[in-house]
């Protein structure tokens, strides 16, 4: 049995945003996976649900001969992590949930969703593309920014679309969070603009045994913020879950 890491970006990024974990992890087997439609892999289908974005991960995984991962999903990637701890229990070693929420989203949000769905279809990724300063900290640096920006603005508009269309509809997953029964750390920032860190904290008190991990001064992409204290957390918690001796 093959054991490894299962990195999941975050909304509307690819794969490209744990750079600096792929390289500081590259002694473990690593998948960081691209969902459907993003990074130019394939759509599938209008609508991108969680299953759907779980099953592209479950065929990443036996592609590249993974059994069972530690898997770290942030935002976007750590709502595809809990539905894959649903569906997929036996494969996942452990998880990482960073800067994300088990709440599903109020209709309120919805709505935005299926706003935004709109407004891409329809203007592309340029009309979107300064909201996404949210997804840093006020206090960034340009070259983080850039590097954010030009990942977003990469990202076909059906995709995003149809992902964001998915993401109104995940599921509330708080019921189970206290079936959790595998090594979980939980991984929040003091200037995450998208998801107050007070959700992350009573997520972490709800999972048996899970750890919190804050990270002062970064916004909600914190491992491209901070990337030398996210991947320390995360190298620990890989540690503990008996990937590294």
């Amino acid at each position: 049995m093959t054991d490894g890491l299962l990195l999941i970006h975050a909304f509307p990024l690819d794969a490209r945003m744990w750079d600096e974990q792929l390289e500081a992890l590259s002694g473990i087997p690593t998948v960081a996976v691209n969902l459907p439609g993003f990074g130019g892999t394939p759509l599938e289908g209008e609508v991108t649900t969680m299953a759907v974005a779980a099953r592209r991960c479950v065929e990443e995984l036996d592609r590249a001969g993974l059994d069972r991962v530690v898997v770290c999903g942030l935002s976007m990637g750590g709502y595809v992590a809990l539905e894959l701890w649903r569906s997929e229990r036996e494969r996942v070693a452990g998880l990482v949930l960073a800067n994300t929420r088990a709440e599903a989203d109020a209709e309120e949000a919805k709505q935005r969703r299926r706003a935004i769905a709109e407004t891409v279809r329809r203007e592309g990724m340029v009309a979107i593309l300064d909201a996404q300063r949210a997804l840093v900290s006020p206090k960034v640096s340009d070259d983080v920014w850039e590097r954010v920006a030009s990942i977003v603005a990469s990202q076909p508009p059906e995709a995003v679309a149809a992902m964001s269309l998915g993401l109104a509809e995940r599921p509330d997953s708080r019921p189970d969070l206290a079936a959790i029964d595998v090594p979980t750390l939980v991984v929040t920032s003091t200037d995450d603009q998208l998801i107050d860190p007070a959700l992350s904290r009573s997520m972490a008190d709800a999972i048996p045994g899970a750890e919190l991990a804050v990270i002062e001064g970064a916004g909600h992409l914190s491992n491209m913020e901070r990337p030398a204290e996210f991947t320390g957390s995360l190298q620990q918690h890989v540690r503990r879950c008996g990937l590294i001796p």
